[in-house]
């Protein structure tokens, strides 16, 4: 039996490649454009391990057929609820009122989301980006992968039976059109400008009298900075390049660790995608994505980590004293565009709001609840996002899973220009190593913001990147670089690039120390700052790729050490001095901030004996994390950042404060109220719980350090971190060995399906918490040898 399926296989394989090398004037009849209703699209989808689908197509509407089918098969409540997210009906279906959840924008309700999404949708503004020509637009490649991907989402719901209870029998689960699919990609892309200042694009009404003031420049700066933090911190990232004269073998090596939400609409989902002859790709895509969002093949791997880079700007407007909807600009008057907008709601009446465009982009009124922007009769604040003209990132994600080398990668982000807010880290089969932070921004340069800066954003813009440019004047404009793309944003020229260094490596924090011994310098403050302090996560990562690469003789099997060491770098800085400080107590005795003296004895001694690692068996990394948590970083260190010593700096616990005595006597009270054990393994409280059953989840929050980060949510009651928000996600560990096949180990942390009755819900948490992996079946001997093998071939009907 086994024979003959494979046989079948190989001859489903052939017919799809002989298909691919038709002639031009044969193939021509196949194109499914003179059929896009009725195109018969068809897949072969061959399920391995883990519900890992190798998914053959002989073009890419096909390949996005198989893919969309694929996808819904895992996920389709959760991309369903994306559809009706960016077609605006998420008040029609769940209430005004309620929360999305924060996958596709900063929305706080669903009213807010769909006034956005359906004015974006009313406007045309994702067909007109349809229609530009590549590489403007997206090519004909990538609009036929959309295309695909409806046609087999929608094939499978019609042939298929919905057995997640989260979307069951709902009304709002709906076929899908390419313009859906396209509508998604285009608010990934504005997630960090438009997408964060949904509320504030969507509350913005002309002033009705004539109180409120500017807002405070130093608040501001502070918050904008908090506000563009806190964005890292809940989607960040690990990756590191190692070039051919660190390994073994003289090839490159790569790992990648994105720290993506783990429920919701940002989810990766694993797959390979095969194009007999023209592409052959394995990794994860952002659900709802035709192409490989993070991956590797035959000769090259890449990853993605969230770039410092601000992808929006603010333009200060001069209002007309007559009329706050008209601004002026070289003293000439310009009324701004309205958008009226209507949303059905559930069990009430439709809402309809009005929003106001400039030339720069939308009035806003704030970034989040942190920052206010107030529009007043005389000033108001537009913003200004390039990533709004971007729906390219499938066509850069296409150039990387086709390309040789990274030299291949490094072109495809020159020509597409599509990525809007994440640096590229990748290495290949010839030794050759990548980083670069070729992202989407406006052309704001230095010398601009220090031209034009509003009084606002001479405090703001030095301080956390954030631009706010004088709208009244036309020589505020920003310009073009000849080598964009697209008007008004940097062109690839200025990107922090960093090629073929031991190592490249980066972990959500600027382009500055991609590799400590080659430094970047000499880009635009937008891109990221240079010489500042770094995070802990940071320090940590360099600490360990630099001893790795210095090591030399490297494999993937370092590569898969080094995302499971779980060290804590905040450990190893202040465990010991902590331990010695309690110990030294009078008394073992430390006052809590409540004035109640609590006897800490035992805490010292288990903070001395713990092994400064976050696995699920370290005992004392619980009660570690807890008092980190509550240390004031005002308060933290005796020796302070130094730029000459970035990595090392700062350092030394300050443990002489009441601070310290306080949060150490605090956390103590804490887990005793919660009845757990100050020595308790971590996985005993560190947990998510699947089907009924804990499953113990190992690594540790963005401010200890760990490399294998995760987010987990605190409920003492239930028995301490219950879930995880975000944190390790697609994790691959790839190399090559000089054989046609790359020797590549991956894991998804949260398994490819949110579908509790699905055997794939779970199974690949379970290798997570065991610290395991997945042994990547790319090479057709691999996939035909895997002990679960399933062939289905999809089609329209």
């Amino acid at each position: 039996m086994r024979t003959r399926l494979r046989r079948a296989v190989v001859t489903a394989v052939a017919l799809l490649t002989a298909t691919t090398a038709l002639p031009a004037a044969a193939a021509q009849g196949h194109d499914r454009q003179q059929h896009p209703s009725h195109g018969g699209l068809s897949a072969t989808i061959r399920y391995t391990e883990y519900g890992i689908p190798h998914i053959v197509a002989k073009d890419y509407a096909d390949l996005g057929f198989g893919t969309g089918w694929a996808q819904a098969a895992d996920q389709v409540c959760t991309l369903a609820d994306g559809f009706v997210t960016v077609r605006g009906e998420r008040s029609r279906f769940f209430g005004p009122d309620a929360a999305p959840d924060s996958s596709l924008s900063s929305a706080t309700k669903n009213l807010s989301s769909d006034l956005y999404f359906k004015g974006v949708r009313e406007s045309g503004t994702v067909e007109k980006l349809l229609a530009e020509p590549a590489p403007v637009g997206p090519s004909r490649q990538a609009k036929d992968l959309m295309r695909g991907f409806a046609a087999g989402y929608n094939a499978w719901l019609r042939q298929n039976r919905i057995t997640d209870p989260a979307c069951k029998g709902a009304a709002w689960v709906r076929p899908v059109t390419e313009l859906d699919v396209a509508a998604r990609g285009f608010a990934f892309a504005v997630l960090g400008g438009q997408g964060r200042g949904v509320d504030g694009i969507t509350a913005a009404q002309p002033p009705t009298t004539t109180a409120a003031g500017a807002p405070n420049a130093q608040d501001t700066a502070r918050a904008a900075r908090e506000l563009l933090a806190a964005d890292s911190a809940d989607m960040g990232s690990n990756a590191v390049a190692f070039s051919g004269s660190t390994t073994a073998n003289g090839r490159g090596l790569l790992l990648g660790n994105p720290h993506y939400p783990w429920q919701g609409g940002r989810r990766f989902w694993q797959s390979q995608q095969t194009i007999p002859g023209q592409l052959n790709v394995s990794g994860g895509s952002l659900l709802g994505s035709a192409t490989m969002s993070i991956g590797h093949n035959a000769r090259v791997a890449w990853s993605h980590t969230v770039a410092t880079g601000v992808p929006l700007n603010l333009h200060q407007l001069t209002l007309d004293p007559a009329d706050p909807t008209t601004y002026l600009v070289d003293g000439k008057p310009e009324r701004m565009t309205k958008r009226t907008v209507t949303v059905d709601t559930k069990d009430g009446a439709p809402v309809t709001r009005t929003q106001w465009w400039t030339r720069y982009g939308p009035v806003v009124t704030s970034l989040g609840a942190s920052v206010p922007l107030p529009w007043t009769t005389t000033t108001a604040y537009a913003l200004n996002d390039p990533n709004a003209a971007n729906l390219r990132a499938s066509d850069t994600a296409l150039g990387f899973s086709k390309a040789r080398g990274t030299a291949d990668v490094l072109k495809s982000l020159q020509r597409t220009q599509g990525l809007p807010w994440v640096n590229t880290i990748a290495a290949d089969a010839a030794g050759h190593s990548l980083f670069t932070q070729s992202q989407v921004l406006a052309r704001i340069t230095d010398e601009l913001a220090q031209r034009c800066s509003t009084p606002l954003g001479k405090v703001t813009y030095p301080s956390a990147g954030l631009a706010v440019l004088d709208g009244s004047r036309g020589d505020c404009a920003l310009g073009d670089d000849a080598d964009a793309v697209q008007p008004g944003i940097f062109g690839p020229a200025r990107m922090p690039t960093l090629t073929d260094a031991p190592y490249a490596e980066n972990s959500n924090d600027s382009a500055w120390l991609a590799n400590a011994e080659r430094p970047l310098t000499g880009y635009e403050r937008i891109f990221g700052t240079i010489g500042t302090q770094r995070s802990m996560r940071t320090r940590g990562a360099i600490e360990d790729v630099a001893a790795l690469a210095r090591r030399g003789d490297l494999t993937v099997a370092d590569l898969q050490g080094q995302q499971f060491a779980n060290r804590v770098p905040a450990g190893d800085l202040i465990a010991a001095d902590a331990a010695k400080a309690c110990a030294a107590l009078p008394g073992g005795t430390a006052t809590g901030s409540d004035g109640k003296a609590v006897d800490v004895t035992e805490a010292c001694g288990v903070l001395a004996a713990w092994d400064r690692t976050a696995n699920t068996d370290s005992r004392g990394a619980l009660l570690f994390d807890r008092l980190w948590r509550r240390i004031p970083a005002a308060q933290l260190w005796k020796v302070p950042f130094s730029a000459a010593d970035p990595v090392g700096t700062p350092n030394t616990l300050n443990a002489n404060t009441a601070a310290f005595t306080a949060a150490l006597a605090d956390t103590v009270t804490e887990l005793r109220t919660a009845n757990i054990p100050l020595n308790s393994p971590l996985g005993e409280h560190q947990f998510v719980v699947r089907n009924g059953k804990r499953i113990p989840v190992p690594g540790g929050t963005e401010s200890l350090g760990v490399w294998n980060k995760v987010e987990p949510v605190w409920d003492a009651v239930g028995g301490g971190y219950t879930e995880v928000s975000t944190g390790s996600s697609y994790i691959q560990a790839v190399g090559w060995n000089g054989s046609r096949c790359p020797v590549a180990r991956t894991l998804l942390t949260y398994s490819q399906s949110s579908n509790p009755n699905s055997p794939h819900y779970s199974d690949q948490t379970r290798l997570f918490s065991q610290e395991r992996w997945v042994t990547s079946r790319f090479c057709e001997k691999d996939i035909l040898s895997s002990p679960g093998l399933k062939v289905v071939r999809v089609r329209e009907r």
